[in-house]
């Protein structure tokens, strides 16, 4: 068990929302006078704890404070009495009546949607609740089934609204940056959903899709997201469904319009659905279906709907943007910028308005100096802003370009010996080393054999090594014409590749060989002669052998000297 401040203990949880939850709790002492029910001990009572988060939020605990009054003094026999507000820490508890009973939610998914009287006289109840509530300037703003505890009463369920005040305490700015909207879905208001100013006309909109959920058993819209739903909200209407007695269709329409000037009062709301109930009953009688057909001319609109507070037009909100009066001073961009005066110090003291420190005499920028040198931390910014600034563009030829040119291997050259310097002996002629004219010398050597020695500063600098890769590029006006790049090879219209293609045009040209030459053999051979005799193949090449062999014999005898005949 939890203790909850000094008077109450947490015994079991009952079920979780959004905002908290509730437990089943046993109150230890006597509740002070600042509660509204003192109870008993021992008394059996239930406490919402809300969730950390509400807790921790400084504007929640504010609001929990301020409308600790107007929560403890809202009573009616359909809602749920708030007993005592505790605050302890980082815990905020709202201490109520416990109702044994299921919430009306559990009771649709188990027993399936009530009959159209049932759910009007239901809902009348709840009107009356929120009439009570809106007259106290008590806007409920998350009105659902779940939010309402049925309680048997006499063999009859008696509806119970809770969990009023949540959706104010929830809507603070520290909580509400990353949502939308206070509330659910599927029971939102279409003002509520696009930010508008919301009025106790939220509520009236919410009990017309409880109606509609009752007598039905889902609520009228629906959708895979949260943004589906509340786009349906905002354009889609409510179907109507079949088993909907016109009476009852003509409340909820009316309660689902989407101008909220357009729905009517709690109060009225009450009135018609206990009319419809009458007039749609079995042993209704003709007055009554005649009352209920009319009941459009009860729904009429609140004339003064109930703010809900910290919206555009509710009581307490800030002031807007107050202008300032004329000849309180004309505003001058291109005008200085006003110094404060010197609000006093010890001597010598920095000026708190200035802008740059003061530069001790005889430095650039201090006292005597010239009125162009700049301040030392001038120098200092600009030498920042410089170093800020964005580098520029601009074109660099690519033979210039480091990080394109690709190293090249040196041509090799015949290495020289590097020059020594000329030792004294070597610079004294010696005639009587060197060989006479007859090898092919002068007589008199030149006066100078080596080479000059080197200038002093050379002499200090150490012999260059040889370069690896090639010496950089001469200029520009030395180097050989750069090669234009070869143009792309230019291709046909459709350069698509049907693979296969010379195989089928071969095939194509066999063809046409074939039926030229077997034309030719049917035109100049006697087939024809041979299909039209309608003899056998073999027995046409007998034939055809026989009249050979007989040409042939005939030609034979023609060549024998004939006989005249009756000679002896």
């Amino acid at each position: 068990m939890r203790p909850v401040g000094s008077k109450y203990l947490l015994e079991e949880p009952l079920g979780r929302g959004a905002t908290g939850t509730v437990w089943r709790a046993r109150q230890r002492e006597t509740a002070g006078a600042e509660a509204a029910v003192p109870g008993q001990p021992g008394e059996t009572v239930a406490i919402k704890v809300l969730k950390e988060e509400l807790a921790g939020d400084a504007d929640v605990v504010m609001r929990f404070l301020r409308e600790r009054s107007v929560l403890l003094r809202l009573t009616h026999p359909n809602i749920v009495r708030v007993r005592d507000l505790v605050v302890e820490g980082d815990l905020l508890a709202l201490v109520m009546d416990l109702v044994e009973g299921p919430d009306l939610h559990r009771h649709l998914r188990e027993n399936g949607p009530f009959t159209p009287v049932a759910a009007a006289l239901l809902t009348a109840q709840i009107a009356d609740a929120l009439g009570a509530s809106h007259a106290d300037g008590v806007v409920h703003r998350d009105l659902k089934p779940a939010n309402v505890l049925l309680k048997q009463q006499n063999g009859e369920m008696h509806p119970m609204l809770t969990d009023f005040g949540i959706a104010r305490l929830a809507d603070s700015p520290g909580l509400t940056r990353t949502h939308e909207f206070v509330g659910t879905p599927a029971y939102i208001a279409p003002e509520s959903a696009e930010g508008r100013p919301q009025t106790s006309a939220v509520d009236i909109y919410g009990a017309g899709i409880l109606l509609y959920e009752l007598v039905t058993g889902r609520p009228p819209f629906s959708g895979g997201s949260a943004l589906e739903v509340l786009h349906q909200h905002l354009s889609a209407e409510p179907r109507r469904p079949s088993t909907v007695p016109d009476p009852l269709w003509t409340v909820i329409e009316r309660c689902l319009r989407k101008n909220p000037d357009q729905r009517p009062s709690a109060e009225n709301l009450a009135r018609g659905l206990r009319v419809v109930a009458d007039g749609i009953g079995v042993h209704a009688n003709s007055a009554q279906i005649a009352a209920a057909e009319n009941v459009g001319a009860l729904l009429a609109p609140d004339p003064a709907p109930a703010p809900v507070p910290g919206t555009p037009g509710a009581p307490g909100d800030a002031d807007p943007t107050q202008v300032l009066p004329h000849g309180a001073g004309a505003y001058d961009p291109n005008g200085a910028t006003s110094v404060l005066p010197q609000t006093g110090g010890p001597a010598g003291a920095a000026d708190p308005t200035a802008v740059m420190p003061p530069v001790p005499p005889g430095q650039p920028g201090g006292p005597g100096a010239g009125p162009e040198d700049p301040h030392p931390w001038q120098s200092q910014l600009r030498a920042a802003r410089d170093r800020n600034e964005q580098t520029q563009v601009q074109y660099l030829d690519p033979s210039e370009d480091p990080l394109r040119r690709r190293p090249q291997r040196q041509v090799a050259r015949p290495q020289q010996p590097p020059q020594q310097p000329q030792q004294p002996q070597q610079r004294r002629p010696q005639p009587q080393q060197r060989p006479g004219p007859g090898y092919g010398y002068p007589q008199q050597p030149p006066p100078q054999q080596y080479a000059p020695p080197p200038e002093p500063q050379r002499r200090q600098q150490p012999q260059p090594q040889p370069q690896r890769y090639a010496p950089p590029p001469p200029p520009p006006e030395q180097q050989r014409p750069v090669r234009e790049p070869r143009q792309p090879r230019q291709r046909g219209a459709n350069p698509m590749r049907i693979p296969g293609l010379g195989c089928l045009k071969g095939c194509l040209f066999t063809l046409l060989i074939l039926f030229v030459a077997s034309w030719l053999i049917w035109e100049l051979s006697p087939l024809q002669d041979w299909i039209g005799t309608g003899k056998g193949y073999w027995d046409q090449l007998s034939d055809w052998f026989g009249s050979v062999t007989g040409w042939f014999e005939d030609l034979g005898g023609s060549d024998e000297p004939s006989v005249p005949s009756g000679t002896n």
